[in-house]
């Protein structure tokens, strides 16, 4: 009979035991690191690709290139694409991020044969057709349009540009900027990113001998390296001196909060120790923000802090919508939260629940191979090693109150944080 008033027991996490790649170059220089697990008959494959150095007067080109990969080559059209890709039981998606860019393909390993040719074309022969293009910028301009009535969505870009200036990281497409697009630019792009030299090949799943062959055989023959490489160089971040930003929305009824800092990145090695203090923050549900100006307060439906971490920066972002008339309350309550961190030491049961909460996550987070890959991705984008997990994991087991508050008072100051709202304050 099962006793529903005691809990089941709580088994510390000893160790958490990841997949770990097997590692190939090809001839023409593109890495390919392959994850085998699993009895279906089914892989991921990524096509990662390092960003091309942000042109201020062409700012778009990273972003736009690669979402139009899929709109046509000199072969298929893009209805051929998508139309060939269904018939296999694929599928295809691309992916834009500040560091990398990426294609993506999902399929059976019995068609593997027939849907690498259809990727294979899109990554040498992609056209961007000048028609797909205008409909694609108006795309945009239409999405772009909808995005700028949301508070929440300025106060992200008003917070990006005030923390890294014109760079790919702070960019704010305007309707205007699209005007830079222009084909012959995309194609010269497109010939100098999307070179087997600027690639690392990531593919999971069910990766028999015949399937890694078939894959290898495929890229490493006929995709070649033109005779520009990919400069992959980024301009300095350009941090606003302003530290104070308010867009007033008078008939708004909610008021969007954005405030934070740039911070170390995944590389420091405090960074283990910052994310223990960012969940206690407002890293969970149960974190101090949201039992503050959630719970308590009833400011808000959601509250959380995040850190980001990218090739040349990272930051500290706390982020909410709160009603315009408590704008002012909040804040006086985010800034409480933190400088609490930053004189009272965490109790022992408040840090032991985060500290089962933070495993928990990443042992939850290894459900398939594909997981295992992602992990991956995170190390080796960031040019870490394996221990870096072993060092996170004993670092969430062992940290103390003390060396939380140490570290509060190391890095956080609420009078250097960015802050901006949108709405009423």
């Amino acid at each position: 009979m099962i006793d529903r008033k005691t809990a089941p027991d709580f088994k510390a996490i000893d160790n958490i035991n990841l997949i770990r790649p097997q590692h190939t170059q090809l001839a023409n220089g593109c890495n390919v690191y392959s994850f085998n697990s699993g009895d279906q008959e089914l892989v991921r494959i990524e096509w990662i690709f390092n960003n091309l150095r942000f042109d201020p007067a062409k700012p778009l080109l990273n972003m736009a290139v690669n979402s139009m990969l899929t709109e046509g080559t000199g072969k298929l059209t893009a209805a051929e694409i998508a139309d060939k890709v269904d018939f296999y039981g694929a599928f295809l998606q691309v992916d834009y991020g500040f560091d990398h860019s990426q294609v993506t393909l999902y399929s059976l390993n019995k068609h593997l044969k027939n849907t690498l040719h259809i990727i294979k074309d899109i990554l040498t022969d992609s056209v961007f057709p000048e028609k797909e293009l205008e409909t694609f910028v108006r795309n945009q301009q239409q999405k772009l349009q909808v995005s700028l009535q949301k508070n929440d969505v300025l106060a992200r870009r008003e917070f990006n540009k005030a923390l890294y200036g014109n760079t790919i990281y702070g960019l704010n497409t305007e309707l205007d900027t699209y005007k830079t697009l222009h084909r012959e630019d995309m194609l010269a792009f497109f010939k100098q990113m999307y070179q087997p030299s600027n690639c690392t090949l990531v593919i999971a799943g069910k990766v028999d001998e015949a399937s890694l062959k078939l894959l290898i055989d495929t890229f490493d023959n006929g995709w070649e390296n033109g005779s520009k490489p990919a400069d992959n160089s980024q301009p300095d971040l350009q941090p606003s001196a302003e530290h104070f930003y308010f867009i007033e929305k008078p008939d708004a009824l909610q008021s969007a909060i954005r405030m934070g800092m740039p911070l170390i990145n995944r590389l420091h090695p405090d960074f283990p120790a910052l994310q223990v203090l960012n969940t206690v923050l407002g890293g969970y549900f149960g974190s101090r923000l949201m039992n503050n100006i959630r719970e308590d307060k009833g400011y808000t439906y959601g509250i959380g802090s995040g850190m980001s971490s990218f090739k040349q920066t990272g930051a500290l972002f706390i982020a909410t919508e709160v009603g315009a008339d408590v704008c002012k309350a909040a804040v006086v309550e985010i800034e409480k939260e933190i400088n609490l961190l930053k004189t009272d030491l965490v109790p022992d049961d408040e840090l032991e629940l985060v500290r089962n909460y933070m495993l928990g996550s990443l042992l939850g987070s290894l459900e398939n191979v594909f997981s295992h890959a992602d992990k991956f991705k995170n190390l080796y984008f960031s040019g870490l090693d394996y221990d870096y997990y072993e060092r996170y994991t004993q670092t969430v087991k062992t940290i103390t109150a003390p060396e939380l508050l140490q570290l509060a008072n190391k890095y956080l100051n609420f009078d250097e944080f960015y802050k901006v709202i949108v709405g009423k304050y």
